[in-house]
């Protein structure tokens, strides 16, 4: 994925926000080269126009959510990270509540809708961003580190003190293919316990079995049960692919995490960010982009063997 990349026809996409419980209307529109990511989001009468980058970060308590002028976009790593998955850089997001729909907790609507819109190669180049030395942060158990590797790779480790989650370990080396049949469909996951704390806050008035993994005392409450023995610690993947897109340029690094979450990726992307030395950008020449423009057009199709879940 050498070139940057939009989408080639307007798509929308409705469903319900996990916290607020409202009917929310997400519309995806083509973007030119050098865009970038930018959410529009209608609030009133107003429309506030806001980039996805790490300097528009406004929280990552519950979720990741960017802002501007006061106005905020919540829980937009799950659809950043489908954006990812098919080397998306360029697009114009209309959207009229205040975070992005839940719809069944995972990547996997957004993937079908991005296929749906079919994906554009723009010509220009990408730049990659090319980890040189390594950058680490630790706060208690918590820690996320990165080090030089020629892929972008994931390693998760996770630790629960709760038999259905208990200790769990997962790697990917990033592609449209492994993220889309092995994280994509990995839900988004919270105990009963803390889903009643929340919803008497007036946070999660949108969240159900139908829309996240719940665990009480005696496990998974969900009747169809879970799609990976593991769907915890992916998920957790698919949270850090998506915030790791803040960057605004794809990684050529290896995450090492240990009970990470929104917070601590978004500082690791800071980290990144406030110390060039341990990177560089990497382009492709005149030639390889004319070839890349000449190839077939992909028609990446995976196998969505997940479609019915």
């Amino acid at each position: 994925m050498i070139l940057q990349r939009s989408i080639k026809k307007a798509t929308t996409i409705s469903g319900i926000g996990l916290h607020s419980g409202m009917r929310i209307n997400l519309r995806m529109r083509p973007a030119t080269a050098n865009t970038g990511i930018i959410f529009h989001r209608t609030d009133g009468e107003q429309t506030v126009d806001i980039k996805v980058c790490s300097e528009n970060v406004v929280d990552t308590r519950m979720a990741t959510v960017i802002g501007h002028q006061g106005v905020t976009v919540s829980t937009i790593e799950h659809f950043m990270a489908a954006l990812s998955a098919f080397g998306i850089d360029n697009l114009h997001i209309d959207i009229d509540g205040p975070e992005v729909p839940v719809l069944d907790g995972s990547a996997a609507p957004f993937i079908r809708e991005i296929q749906r819109a079919e994906v554009k190669k723009l010509n220009r180049s990408r730049k990659f961003i090319a980890i040189r030395k390594p950058l680490e942060i630790i706060e208690g158990e918590k820690r996320i580190r990165i080090i030089p590797s020629r892929f972008f790779r994931i390693s998760f480790n996770i630790a629960f003190d709760h038999q259905a989650i208990a200790v769990q370990s997962y790697s990917m080396k990033f592609s449209p293919e492994n993220f889309c049949k092995e994280i994509a469909p990995a839900r988004t996951f919270g105990f009963l316990h803390e889903i009643e704390h929340l919803k008497k806050m007036g946070l999660a008035r949108g969240g159900s079995l139908e829309n996240a993994v719940v665990i009480d005392n005696n496990g998974v409450m969900n009747p169809e049960g879970l799609r990976f023995q593991n769907e915890f610690v992916r998920h957790k993947i698919l949270d850090s692919v998506g915030d790791f897109s803040l960057l605004g340029s794809p990684l050529l690094g290896h995450i090492k995490a240990f009970k990470s979450g929104h917070d601590l990726n978004v500082k690791m992307v800071q980290m990144i960010e406030e110390n060039p030395s341990h990177w560089t950008y990497i382009e492709f020449s005149e030639q390889a982009l004319r070839e890349a423009m000449q190839a077939e057009t992909e028609s990446f199709s995976p196998d969505l063997a997940w479609d019915k879940m």
